[in-house]
């Protein structure tokens, strides 16, 4: 990969603790589809600057990443889980049931979701509300709930083609189909009044909210267990298909897809940074502290992830597409004091 390797002593990284001498010497990480990009470029990049060797780095997914992650403590469980979400209150549960108590929440930055479909296809100005009304299992008509039938892009928007509907969204075991569902379908459905309607006839919040943002079973939306590399096959052979994907997939397959607007938007870092694109959400991994000394290179691999040279703003996980968190040297530093979720020290 094109990456000028950097000293650790510039970095201000320790050397390799005495208890290097552990079963498993290479740190184990799994998760997120969307962060795996940067991990693997971060863990390739720490094989050819450590003397340690480089991490081994899987997806599958947040939800999938976390489960293995809580799982307990010992060398056969992973260090680190990467998600494109917050941990859930039950993952934490899960965790200290398993013995994992101690984590370490590290935000690496931030992505935002994207909406593209073929390169030579027809573009798209989209809103939340039109993937609200294109998506919902139901929809509030008159007073009731009615399943979904809209089968064309011009029955959302007189203003779309005639094209079918071929949604390719990501799968509920990853933290996008969260994001996705809250700021895009939730939003679209409040935005569009049907939330309110709902409410005042008679359904209360959460009810309304849960259908709100249920999603259509009939073959008009898939879902993408795998990684974002499946949604753009599912493209290719359905040139009529819309996916979902993150921006820095996005934008290292633009000769193959075109992106639309959200709420008038073009979705850029710049948009993400300045915070005018209504659709991004921060990426984060966590690490298991009491493998922290007991599996070579893992603070080390932690700290070399957030540093500037690698998660700053001129770091080559920017170049991929990574927005760089402005507030990156308080993760330093608390990657280096050690602070775990709930404790402030």
């Amino acid at each position: 990969m094109s990456f000028v390797k950097l000293s650790a002593s510039a970095l201000a990284i320790a050397a390799v603790s005495a208890t290097a001498a552990s079963a498993r010497d290479q740190v184990a990480v799994a998760g997120s589809s969307t962060v795996l990009p940067y991990a693997s470029i971060v863990a390739e990049a720490f094989g050819e600057n450590f003397d340690f060797p480089t991490p081994v780095v899987e997806s599958g997914g947040s939800s999938a990443g976390l489960k293995k992650f809580c799982e307990g403590v010992g060398e056969t469980t992973i260090d680190v889980a990467n998600a494109s979400r917050k941990i859930r209150e039950k993952e934490i549960k899960a965790c200290a049931e398993n013995g994992v108590t101690d984590i370490i929440e590290v935000r690496i930055g931030y992505d935002g979701i994207v909406f593209a479909s073929d390169i030579n296809g027809a573009s798209f100005a989209f809103t939340p509300e039109d993937w609200y009304k294109a998506l919902a299992a139901e929809h509030f008509v008159d007073g009731e709930l009615v399943a979904n039938t809209l089968s064309t892009w011009d029955q959302v928007n007189p203003e779309f083609p005639a094209q079918p509907i071929a949604a390719f969204i990501p799968g509920t075991k990853h933290g996008t189909r969260e994001v996705f569902e809250e700021k895009v379908i939730l939003a679209g459905c409040e935005h569009g009044g049907y939330m309110e309607a709902m409410m005042a006839a008679g359904v209360d919040e959460d009810t309304a909210e849960e259908k709100c943002m249920a999603i259509r079973t009939d073959g008009v939306s898939v879902d993408i267990d795998g990684d974002y590399t499946e949604t753009l096959a599912r493209i290719e052979s359905n040139k009529d298909g819309i996916g979902v994907f993150g921006l820095a997939f996005y934008e290292n397959n633009t000769a193959k897809l075109q992106v639309a607007t959200m709420s008038g938007v073009t979705p850029s870092v710049e948009a993400i940074a300045s915070g005018e694109y209504p659709v991004s959400r921060p990426l984060f991994f966590y690490v298991k502290k009491a493998h922290i000394g007991v599996i070579p290179g893992l603070q080390e691999y932690a700290e070399f992830f957030v540093s500037d040279a690698v998660a700053g703003p001129n770091g080559p996980l920017a170049q991929y597409g990574l927005v760089s968190d402005p507030e990156l040297a308080d993760t330093q530093k608390m990657i280096a004091d050690g602070v775990i979720m709930g404790s402030g020290s």
